[in-house]
């Protein structure tokens, strides 16, 4: 990660701290997790909160092509920032709560996965409510999973929500090197 990257993230955090959640950006041990069970071979990718696009880099080098990728950004200099580095992605400056009012990102196909940096823990759970119900109802095909990081213990999505939704939420691994640690959960339809 480059002294640049830390500057634009901890320059969003101080414009907005509850919408960057973290005073720098994820380290590749993290990226690595965070990417890892993601197959692009069943369909385009959606990235929430991609910052810097730490997670962006490591879908890239594990073979997604970058036009089957959509990054969900609404800081506007990170956002910039990810078109400049990110040519062939589609960069959306847009709240992630909107997903559950506009039809899938990719027209007639939806995402196989969907990767999401946001601060969950940090957001108001109206608007966690709005992002994942969008996910689930709008963006994602039958059997694909929404993979989000978390500092904490447990699973930033609330459990009365994954049971409204019929979600299952599964703790994949820990990125013990990350700074600080985070865990990564996997977090899909039950059945």
């Amino acid at each position: 990660m480059s002294l640049n990257d830390t500057m634009h993230f901890l320059r969003a955090w101080m414009r907005d701290p509850r919408s960057v959640g973290a005073l720098a950006p994820s380290g590749p041990a993290l990226a690595r997790l965070m990417t890892a069970h993601v197959d692009h071979a069943h369909g385009p990718v959606i990235e929430l909160g991609p910052g810097t696009g730490v997670f962006t880099r490591a879908l890239l080098e594990r073979g997604l092509p970058g036009h089957r990728l959509v990054l969900v950004e609404t800081d506007p200099v990170l956002a910039s920032t990810l078109e400049q580095r990110y040519p062939h992605a589609r960069v959306l400056r847009m709240d992630a709560a909107q997903l559950g009012r506009s039809s899938s990102l990719f027209g007639d196909e939806r995402a196989s996965a969907v990767i999401s940096g946001l601060p969950l823990l940090s957001i108001p759970s109206d608007k966690v409510a709005a992002i994942v119900e969008g996910v689930f109802e709008r963006q994602l095909q039958s059997g694909g999973a929404l993979y989000q990081f978390t500092y904490g213990l447990r699973c930033p999505v609330p459990r009365a929500l994954r049971q409204r939704l019929g979600l299952q939420a599964e703790r994949v691994g820990g990125a013990w090197l990350n700074l600080p640690p985070a865990w990564v959960w996997r977090i899909r339809r039950v059945g």
